[in-house]
Order: C-alpha cells, then sequence, then structure tokens
C-alpha cells in the first residue's frame, strides 16, 4: 500500500465541501483541515504537547526560513525535522518560494533559479527548483511543495502568464529531482486572479499530482470575493482523488468558504500573529482583549471554548499580560485561537458527515459575523 494516500469519505451534495483523511506515515490527517504555521520549526508561543492536546493532527514550517537559519543541514543532522522540534506527527514544509519573492531582497529571477539576498543577513543565495527539493528533503517534512513563482496581485494578464509558465516549468524540474519516496511532493497551482490562466495551470499541473495539489497566489492582496470567484471556476477541474491545498488562507470566515468551494487543507500565520497584539477568536467573533472594556470582565475569553486558556483564565487578566507586554498574554491567546480554528474545523467536517453543511454554515455566521 502507498505511503501516502487520500479517501474520500463523504460529499457535501449541495456544495463542493468534503470530509476525507489523508493517511501518511507519521499519522492521519482528517480533512478539512487547518494546519497551524510553525515557521521556524516551532508553533509561536505554543508547545507541542499543548498543540497535541488541542487536536492539531500536522504543523507547517517553512523552507526559506529554516534554510537562513539554522540552515537544512544542521536540521538533518538533527535528525529531520521531526526529531529537531519534538513533533511525532505529520509536518509540511512549503517550498520557500513565496518567501523568496515577498521578503528577499531580489536581485534575479531567471528560468534557470532566482538570485536574492537573505532578509536576515544580506548574503547572496541562488536556489534552484533542485536546490528547493534538495533543502526539503534535507528537512525531512512528509508533504513538501514545489519551488513556485507567487505573481502578486495587481500583476497584469502577461506577467502573471509568465510567472505560471515558470511555475509549470519549475514543478517538471522539482518532480524529476525528487526522489525521496517518504517525502509526498505536492505541484501548486498558480495563474493569480486570471480565471483563464487557473484553468490552464490546473490542467497542466494534475499529471504531477500524485498526493496532492496546492492552490497558491491567492490571499496575497486581492478582495475575498475575487478569491471565492477564482476558487468557483475551479471547483469543477480539481482531481478528486487527491487533497486540496489552499495556502496561506486562515481566518475563519475563509476557511469555511474555501471547504465550501472544495479545498481540505488550509494554514495560516494569523492565529498566532493577531493573538500577540492582543486580538482572539471567539464563537461571537473577534475580542480585542487589550480594549479596555475587558479591565473588569472576570469572565472566560470563549465559553464555547475548553482550551486551557478559556479554562483557567479571565478575560481582565488576559488583558493584564498583554498591557504590561508579558509573553504569557500572548502564549494563552495563541493557544486559544489555535485551538479555535482547529475546534472549528473539526466541527466542519462533523456537519459534513451528519449531512447540515447549510445549518451549520448559517448558525457560525450568525453568532460571529463576517471576519
Amino acid at each position: 500500500m502507498e505511503k501516502f494516500y487520500f479517501e474520500t469519505i463523504k460529499y457535501d451534495e449541495h456544495s463542493g465541501a468534503r470530509a476525507g483523511v489523508l493517511h501518511t506515515p507519521h499519522g492521519d490527517i482528517p480533512t478539512p483541515i487547518y494546519m497551524p504555521v510553525g515557521t521556524q520549526a516551532t508553533v509561536k508561543g505554543v508547545f507541542p504537547r499543548d498543540l497535541e492536546e488541542i487536536g492539531a493532527k500536522i504543523v507547517l514550517s517553512n523552507t526559506y526560513h529554516l534554510f537562513m537559519r539554522p540552515g537544512d543541514e544542521i536540521v538533518k543532522n538533527a535528525g529531520g525535522l521531526h526529531k529537531f522540534m519534538n513533533w511525532d506527527h505529520p509536518i509540511l514544509t512549503d517550498s520557500g518560494g513565496f518567501q523568496v519573492f515577498s521578503l528577499a531582497k531580489l536581485n534575479d529571477i531567471r528560468d534557470q533559479g532566482v538570485t536574492f539576498q537573505s532578509n536576515v543577513d544580506g548574503s547572496k543565495h541562488f536556489i534552484t527548483p533542485e536546490r528547493a527539493i534538495d533543502i526539503e528533503n534535507n528537512l525531512g517534512a512528509d508533504i513538501i511543495m514545489a519551488f513556485d513563482e507567487c505573481s502578486p496581485f495587481g500583476y497584469n494578464h502577461e506577467q502573471s502568464r509568465v510567472a505560471m509558465e515558470r511555475t509549470l516549468s519549475w514543478l517538471d524540474r522539482c518532480y524529476n529531482h525528487h526522489k525521496n519516496p517518504e517525502q509526498a511532493l505536492f505541484p501548486i497551482v498558480q495563474g493569480n486572479v486570471f480565471k483563464d490562466l487557473r484553468a490552464q495551470s490546473l490542467e497542466r499541473t494534475k499529471p504531477y499530482a500524485k498526493y496532492g495539489i496546492g492552490i497558491g497566489g491567492l490571499s496575497v492582496g486581492e478582495p475575498k470575493e475575487v478569491m471565492y470567484d477564482v476558487l468557483d471556476s475551479m471547483l469543477p477541474n480539481y482531481p478528486t482523488d487527491v487533497p486540496r491545498y489552499l495556502m496561506g488562507v486562515g481566518s475563519p470566515d475563509c476557511l469555511i468558504e474555501g471547504t465550501l468551494r472544495g479545498i481540505d487543507m488550509f494554514d495560516c500565520v494569523l492565529a498566532t500573529r493577531i493573538a500577540r497584539n492582543g486580538t482572539a477568536l471567539t464563537s461571537h467573533g473577534k475580542i480585542v482583549v487589550r480594549n479596555g472594556v475587558y479591565k473588569d470582565d472576570y469572565m472566560p475569553l470563549d465559553d464555547e471554548c475548553d482550551c486551557y486558556c478559556c479554562k483557567h483564565y479571565t478575560k481582565a487578566y488576559l488583558r493584564h499580560m498583554i498591557n504590561v507586554g508579558e509573553m504569557m498574554g500572548g502564549m494563552l491567546l495563541s493557544l486559544h485561537n489555535t485551538a479555535f480554528l482547529l475546534r472549528l474545523m473539526r466541527n466542519l467536517r462533523q456537519a459534513i458527515l451528519g449531512d447540515y453543511v447549510k445549518e451549520f454554515v448559517e448558525e457560525f455566521y450568525a453568532k460571529y459575523g463576517k471576519f
């Protein structure tokens, strides 16, 4: 039997939503699922034991950042990411393509590869698709992503087409270079917000989608309605026997709307990033706990949440922690926000299995509102 394989358990007959399971050597991943982001080989402010307790099944780490520091060879010599970060469950690494284009000072993008300067120390590097695969092989995640060019929102049709064609060319090189059967390689569909380019990219990417397929270049500045429209256009043409991963998307409404459009996997730094600034995701909408209205609020953050934060602390305490700059505040809110998104996806999955997706979504929005 394959080390990696996906099975669909249930389709929602009124939308594109589906419930499934992605089987991997480090454990099964129930879908649809939110993947907490551990950019630097850690989910910021959340212990691995706590991630297990709140039901995380897979985490994501970033190839670009780990290549910069501490270096992929160091991670390899430590026994790979699983041992290095003490996480004995599935891990996904992105290829670093998005960070190369968004964080680094670019010198040159050519068909052969990308020359760039590090955002850490200004050192110069040259990354080819083959080198990206080598780095991901060294990191040792279960799922790895092909090296791609993410064209930013605002690119015209021709600029987006060139980036798409380069991504497809790089994909072929990644696919031919990757030899490790312990890692599943996902290709990435590009094409910006242009439906014809997305359709071309998807069709030409399918032959490489043996284990899964990524959708990149969305949620990068375009209005949400535009992203949903692009996803609607792609839905009828996805491969049905592999998971679909919408990269870099993780607000509650986008998780729901993406799932309704056939997406199985999501990731985003949103949960921990806004937590460090004092914002919580709750069953009744966002709460900015640093606000004065909570200074003598002795109720839990979310009365529908059973995470450690909500069971043991009040909004008044959390506000105090955030406002005095104690790291405890950001850690507790990070734990809660991550637990909130994981629970949202578990409940959405149960709604798919139980044939009450429409009712679940209506009830969620009635309480939560739009993000």
